[in-house]
C-alpha cells in the first residue's frame, strides 16, 4: 500500500499525463462540404490551447455552422482571392491578445478583400516566414490589398424594362462567403441582378446605419455596402436594396409609441398575439425608413424595393387604431399608403435609382376587404413606382378559384394574377416583375420543371423577368433550371445562326416549330398572397405577409 505522499505524487502524474495526451491528440477533424471546410473544437480547447483556426486555401473560406445541408447543396462556387498584386500594402505590428481572426476582422473593410477567409489567405501568402495557426505580440506582418481611400460606389441607371433575373439573399446570407458564392453562380447561370436585405420584417439593419431608431449593431452583416454593390457591379449584377417598410419587430417593441395602437387597452396592438407593427401613419416611421433608403443609395444600390407597403391585414383589426385616424377622421388606409409612396418616390426617383413595390398578389382581384386592410390600392401605386412586384406564389392562393392544390397549378394562378395586374394597371407606365415561388411548401410537384414553367407563364403574360424568393436562400431547383434556360437560349442562337446564308447573308426560311423559340427547354414549361380576410399564418422559413 503506498503511503499518501507517494499516492498524491503518481495521482498527479497521472492526471498530467492523460491531460497531455489529450491535448497532443488533439486534431480538429475538419467537415467537409461542396467547397468548403470548418473545423470542430470542443470548448476545453480554446480554453487551454487558445483558437484553433482552419486555414482557407485562397479559394475558399468557412461556412457558418447554421447553415442547413440544402444550402451547402446549391452549387455554389468557391469565392476567388482577388489578385492584389501591386495593390497598397501596410505593416502592422500584432498587439498583445490578439489572434489573425481578430486582425483579419478589423482591417477587412480596408481592404480589397470581401471576406477574412480571403483577407487571412493574403496575409500568408505575403508574409511567407510566418508559419503555424498564432500570431505573437510584436510580430510584424504584411497586409496586402489596402484601399487608398474610402470607397465610393454609386448606383447604375437601369431602364425599368430591363429583364430581370433575380434571387433574393438574406442580409446575413449576402454578408457571407457562402452568399458569395452563391451570387457568383448565379451569374454564371445567366443571372442579372440580387434582391438582398438592408431591413428585414424583424426590423434588423444589414448595413451601418447611424440613426436614433435604428438596432445597435456591433457586427452588421454587411459591414461595407459600398464594397458589397462594388462587388456586384464588378460582376455586372443589378443592386436591389429590399426593406421591409412597416412591419417592424425591433421598432415596435422598442418604440411602443410608434406601434398601432390597441383601442382597448391603449396599449400597442397585438396581430395575432405578436407586437411586428409600426404606425405606417407615424410620420417618425416613414422617415426612418426613407433615410434608411437613401443611405442605401448612397451606397451605391440600384434600385429600392419596399416590402410589406401596407397596414397588418390579420389579427383584431376592430381593436387597431391608427395616428391617421385622429387627424383625419375621413381619411384612408389606402389614401396614407399612397401620399407615402407619392412622397418616397420623389424624393428616391432624382438620385438615379429604381423604386419598386412587393404587393400581395391576391391584390389583382381588388377585393374590397383586401384593400380596406392592406391599404394597397394597387391602381394608385403604379402611380408611385417603377416596377410592381406581385408575389405570384401558386402555392399561396389557398381557397381561391376552386383548385384544391393551388401550388400545382402554377399556370392558373400565376398567368391570372399577371392578367387581372395589366388590366388594373392600364394606363400606368409601371413594370410588372413578378415573385416566383422558390420553395415546396404546399406544392407536390416543386422541381427545375416546375421553375421553368413558371418562367414560362410569366413572360407569356407581360412579366419583364422575375424574382425568386426562397426564405432559406436554398436555389438549388433555378440554378438546375437557368442551366436549362441557358442552353436553350444557346441552342436557339445555334440555329438562328444556322438559318443565315453564309453565301448572301440573307436569313433563311422561318425556323420550324421545333427549332422556334416557343420550342425551346427555356419556354417549356415569404410571406403570403392569400386570401387576406381571415388568411391562415403561413410558416416564415417560406412565406412572407
Amino acid at each position: 500500500m503506498l503511503d499518501h505522499s507517494r499516492t498524491r505524487y503518481f495521482s498527479a502524474l497521472l492526471v498530467l499525463a492523460l491531460l497531455g495526451a489529450g491535448v497532443l491528440s488533439y486534431v480538429p477533424q475538419p467537415v467537409t462540404t461542396a467547397s468548403n471546410t470548418r473545423r470542430i473544437e470542443p470548448p476545453w480547447a480554446r480554453w487551454l490551447c487558445g483558437p484553433i483556426r482552419t486555414i482557407p486555401s485562397p479559394t475558399s473560406d468557412l461556412i457558418p455552422p447554421q447553415l442547413p445541408v440544402a444550402i451547402l447543396r446549391a452549387e455554389a462556387p468557391p469565392v476567388i482571392v482577388p489578385d492584389f498584386s501591386g495593390s497598397p500594402v501596410m505593416l502592422y505590428t500584432v498587439k498583445p491578445g490578439e489572434s489573425i481572426g481578430t486582425i483579419t476582422y478589423r482591417y477587412l473593410p480596408q481592404t480589397i478583400f470581401m471576406t477574412s477567409g480571403e483577407l487571412e489567405a493574403a496575409i500568408r501568402r505575403s508574409n511567407p516566414d510566418w508559419k503555424g495557426t498564432h500570431v505573437r505580440p510584436g510580430q510584424q506582418l504584411v497586409i496586402p490589398g489596402i484601399e487608398t481611400a474610402p470607397i465610393a460606389e454609386h448606383p447604375v441607371p437601369y431602364s425599368k424594362d430591363t429583364e430581370i433575373h433575380a434571387i433574393y439573399l438574406t442580409g446575413l446570407m449576402a454578408g457571407s462567403p457562402h452568399g458569395l458564392g452563391i451570387i457568383h453562380r448565379w451569374k454564371e447561370l445567366g443571372g442579372n441582378a440580387i434582391v438582398f436585405d438592408v431591413k428585414d420584417m424583424d426590423g434588423i439593419v444589414s448595413m451601418p446605419f447611424d440613426n436614433p431608431l435604428a438596432p445597435k449593431i456591433r457586427r452588421p452583416y454587411i459591414r461595407s455596402l459600398p464594397k458589397f454593390t462594388r462587388f456586384l457591379h464588378r460582376l455586372g449584377l443589378h443592386a436591389i436594396a429590399r426593406i421591409a417598410l412597416f412591419r417592424d419587430t425591433y421598432i415596435a417593441e422598442n418604440y411602443p409609441e410608434l406601434a398601432v395602437r390597441s383601442r382597448r387597452t391603449g396599449l400597442a396592438w397585438r396581430e395575432n398575439g405578436k407586437l411586428v407593427w409600426t404606425d405606417p401613419s407615424r410620420r417618425e416611421v416613414q422617415d426612418y425608413n426613407l433615410a434608411l433608403a437613401k443611405q442605401a443609395v448612397s451606397d451605391g444600390v440600384d434600385e429600392v424595393q419596399f416590402d410589406y407597403v401596407r397596414f397588418p391585414a390579420e389579427g383584431d383589426q376592430a381593436d387597431a387604431q391608427f395616428h391617421f385616424q385622429s387627424e383625419q377622421p375621413q381619411g384612408t388606409r389606402a389614401k396614407v399608403i399612397s401620399d407615402f409612396l407619392a412622397r418616397a418616390y420623389e424624393e428616391l426617383r432624382p438620385l438615379g435609382v429604381l423604386v419598386s413595390l412587393d404587393v400581395f398578389g391576391v391584390m389583382a382581384w381588388q377585393r374590397p376587404a383586401d384593400l380596406a386592410h392592406t391599404g394597397q390600392d394597387i391602381a394608385e401605386m403604379a402611380r408611385h413606382c417603377d416596377v410592381l412586384s406581385p408575389m405570384v406564389y401558386p402555392s399561396h392562393f389557398f381557397g381561391m378559384d376552386g383548385f384544391a392544390r393551388p401550388g400545382d397549378a402554377p399556370e392558373h394562378f400565376i398567368s391570372e394574377s399577371l392578367e387581372r395586374f395589366r388590366k388594373v394597371t392600364a394606363g400606368s407606365e409601371v413594370v410588372l416583375r413578378p415573385w416566383l415561388q422558390a420553395f415546396a411548401w404546399r406544392t407536390k410537384t416543386y422541381s427545375p420543371q416546375y421553375i421553368l414553367t413558371q418562367v414560362n407563364v410569366a413572360r407569356e403574360n407581360g412579366g419583364v423577368g422575375y424574382l425568386f424568393w426562397n426564405a432559406r436562400n436554398d436555389y438549388s431547383a433555378p440554378f438546375v433550371a437557368m442551366r436549362e434556360l441557358r442552353s436553350g437560349r444557346e441552342r436557339l442562337a445555334q440555329n438562328e445562326k444556322a438559318a443565315i446564308t453564309p453565301a448572301t447573308g440573307e436569313a433563311a426560311a422561318e425556323p420550324t416549330s421545333a427549332t422556334s423559340e416557343a420550342s425551346a427547354p427555356e419556354t417549356t414549361s415569404r410571406r403570403a398572397p392569400a386570401p387576406i380576410a381571415g388568411a391562415t399564418a403561413t410558416p416564415a422559413a417560406t412565406a412572407r405577409q
